[in-house]
């Protein structure tokens, strides 16, 4: 059923009262507090009925009620046509420290959730571009001692791998400036893991010494295996845990286990980067039971209309929604930003 201009500003205002002070909030305290234009009889009536659609929930005895995860969702819907409409209000300032990362992306995301966490004081969480998905943007094989070697890899969306090898005999320098010149040569706008990066080291113009010292290096391009697939930077664990425990939800455990994992968080996100705007699961609508007393706020971040990873807030269902959506849309702005910078 729609709602009445009434009961819209009902309900936003139970939501509202709810997520600022957590106490049920009664047809009593709104007709004293707020001037509805009506007899308190009908403020009962207009509660009654939000109820009745399942928008709210009277929680054992008490007098007064509390938004419900439909409730919820109606109440955010309503924000973001409004921002949608321009009537959103001013967007936060994020403050990132981006300069000690210009040349990281994984030292940048990991500023990304800890500053995102701090304004929020939520769990923030951040996912990482897809290396298996990226492309080679420019490669440096570095002679570190006699017998080490680090090879870098820095990809199309922007991250930096880097892996260390070591060899039996020393390096000669000229073998790694080769290796260096050789595979940018024939890298650079090839995805890693490729059929055309195999090619590249097959290759039967290389000669036996030449083949000997990439093949040892061959595993800095190949795809990354279970270790590297952990692609989610988190900020605030305690700040959500410490959040969830005044609110009393229950699978605490579960979810502690669940943010070890990650791997339904790095689902969930995975959903937020088709999603062009704010991307929000509350409560129920998550389908794992862990995160059910949890609400999601995510949006995407990338360069050129080209998603590459998800900025996002997990916190309780009751949770300042006007000012996290608010807050994690600026953060993904300032990741793109930052991001369109350094390419």
């Amino acid at each position: 059923m729609p709602l009445t201009q009434r009961q819209e500003q009902v309900l936003r205002t139970v939501v509202e009262e709810y997520i600022h002070t957590g106490a049920p909030v009664g047809s009593r305290y709104l007709s004293e507090r707020y001037d509805f234009g009506v007899a308190p009889s009908t403020i009962r009536n207009d509660l009654a009925e939000l109820e009745e659609m399942g928008m709210l929930a009277h929680p054992h005895t008490s007098a007064g009620r509390v938004p419900t995860d439909l409730g919820y969702r109606h109440y955010v819907d309503t924000i973001l046509a409004e921002r949608a409409a321009g009537r959103g209000g001013p967007q936060p300032a994020v403050e990132i420290a981006y300069d000690r990362a210009r040349h990281e992306i994984e030292e940048a995301l990991r500023e990304t959730a800890e500053a995102l966490s701090r304004v929020t004081e939520l769990l923030a969480v951040v996912s990482a571009p897809d290396v298996t998905r990226s492309t080679v943007r420019h490669v440096e094989v570095l002679a570190l001692q006699p017998r080490l070697v680090m090879v870098v890899v820095i990809t199309g969306s922007g991250q930096v791998i880097k892996r260390t090898f070591s060899f039996d005999e020393p390096v000669d320098a000229g073998l790694a400036d080769f290796a260096r010149v050789y595979l940018n040569e024939r890298l650079v706008g090839v995805e890693l893991g490729s059929h055309r990066v195999a090619a590249a080291f097959d290759s039967p113009d290389l000669r036996g010494r030449e083949r000997a010292f990439l093949e040892a290096l061959r595993p800095a391009f190949e795809r990354p295996g279970p270790a590297q697939a952990d692609r989610l930077l988190l900020g605030g664990t305690s700040r959500l845990l410490d959040n969830l425990s005044r609110e009393g939800a229950s699978r605490l455990h579960e979810l502690l286990e669940l943010l070890e994992q990650r791997y339904n968080l790095l689902e969930l996100l995975s959903e937020a980067m088709r999603v062009d705007g704010v991307f929000l699961r509350i409560g129920h609508e998550i389908g794992d039971p862990s995160l059910q007393a949890c609400s999601l706020v995510a949006a995407n971040y990338g360069v050129a209309n080209r998603p590459l990873g998800a900025v996002s807030v997990l916190g309780p269902t009751r949770m300042d929604y006007q000012r996290v959506i608010a807050t994690v849309r600026a953060t993904a702005d300032s990741l793109s930003r930052y991001l369109e910078d350094i390419w």
